[in-house]
């Protein structure tokens, strides 16, 4: 993922290729705090600005609800991260067991995670501090590789989990399948004990266009497979109003979730209640907002058209790379002829364009065939777009040529 570009005459350095959202989006969202002064009481009449209610306000649990595609009563509201209630998950499981009646997983010795690749960094940072074993699974188009995921789970009780991003997957674009959904939902029968579904559905309602792609209802039949306690489903609004200062949800079965409240309050009293309001009277159902982000769309369309389209021209005829051709979600997953990706960050970095590692998208940072690179084109102005894709084609031109001439 391309993060700075470098005015070489001047030696600043200037936002680039970040994942996060350009300033035009947070106009998006504008809520003044003191105009909440004389309404600081949830529809239930809660004072927003005291503590308890650990699981969330009503009005924000069902904006919750319709993020994740569950019933209210299925979510609990949490901070600005949706991440800080993934590593809860994993921590709480660690320690002490999430699902009812299964045992820590830190008294059964070894533990592996399963993580379709390319992926997201960040859910492999989380197994990696707990010491997880983590094994890769192809992605396929239209979510992991089932086969090989189902016959890894039954001959091998030691895997205790599976990461997700099933909606425009961080970084390929793509959306699992309604079979892949219904395989995962019933993947826990298969599994060993305490095995849990981590279902990051951080992109449920980022279209790029007019098509709203459907997402399969995990949770519906996860609760027919009788696994609903065990897959735990997350979003946040850090891409839909302020990535900084959004909040964030977790969903599963009651006795799951209950569970966890006993742990997170221990943790916390609460969180920011004043904040689950405000986002609860901006986006007060799905019309609004659905309304809202075709905003959003309006503004990331034209720079993912600009990644596509230099792409196309400069690459497609030469046959040298692939890429993802996402309708939604935040990247484009592009991959080198084997062997090239660090050197395309190489080049791409003395020409003032600094990516992430290659292999950032694997557990551990290794990509075995050394050629995915995840691009992230939201923050950049499209004119700052531009010269830096000018430079990517370029890099992934000659560290192509070079390696053609030396036969490697």
């Amino acid at each position: 993922m391309l993060l700075c570009f470098q005015h070489n005459l001047l030696g600043d350095l200037a936002c680039f290729f970040h994942r996060s959202p350009r300033l035009f989006q947070f106009h998006l969202y504008r809520i003044q705090i003191s105009h909440l002064s004389r309404f600081l009481r949830s529809q239930d009449g809660i004072d927003v600005r005291n503590y308890g209610h650990l699981d969330g306000l009503p009005e924000a649990k069902r904006l919750g609800a319709t993020l994740l595609g569950v019933e209210p009563t299925d979510v609990l509201v949490g901070g600005n991260s949706s991440l800080s209630l993934m590593y809860c998950c994993i921590l709480f499981a660690h320690a002490f067991g999430l699902r009812p009646g299964a045992a820590p997983w830190s008294h059964e010795g070894k533990v592996r995670f399963l993580c379709p690749v390319p992926g997201y960094d960040r859910h492999f940072a989380i197994c990696d501090t707990f010491g997880i074993e983590m094994i890769p699974v192809p992605l396929t188009g239209a979510g992991p590789d089932m086969d090989k995921v189902e016959a890894l789970v039954r001959r091998d009780p030691t895997i205790k989990g599976i990461w997700c991003v099933p909606k425009y997957s961080n970084p390929t674009g793509e959306t699992y399948s309604d079979e892949t959904v219904a395989r995962i939902a019933a993947l826990p029968r298969a599994a060993g004990s305490g095995f849990v579904v981590m279902w990051d559905n951080a992109y449920a309602v980022h279209d790029l266009g007019p098509e709203r792609i459907q997402l399969a209802d995990l949770m519906g039949l996860a609760r027919k497979a009788g696994t609903a306690d065990a897959v735990l489903l997350t979003a946040s609004t850090s891409k839909v109003t302020y990535a900084g200062a959004g909040i964030s949800f977790l969903a599963s079965a009651p006795e799951t979730l209950a569970r966890f409240a006993k742990h997170l309050g221990v943790h916390t009293i609460g969180a920011n209640k004043v904040n689950q309001l405000a986002h609860a009277r901006f986006l007060p159902d799905t019309a609004t907002l659905e309304t809202h982000m075709r905003r959003h769309a309006a503004i990331l369309a034209p720079k993912f058209r600009c990644v596509l389209e230099t792409l196309e021209q400069r690459l497609q005829a030469l046959n040298i790379a692939e890429w993802s051709q996402p309708k939604g979600g935040y990247f484009v997953s592009l991959d080198t002829q084997p062997g090239l990706a660090r050197q395309v960050v190489e080049l791409c970095t003395q020409a003032g364009v600094k990516l992430t590692p290659a292999g950032a998208t694997f557990p551990l940072g290794q990509d075995p065939e050394n050629r995915n690179i995840r691009i992230a084109p939201t923050f950049p102005s499209l004119d700052e777009l531009q010269q830096s894709m000018e430079v990517l084609v370029t890099a992934i031109e000659l560290a192509t040529l070079r390696a053609r001439s030396t036969g490697a």
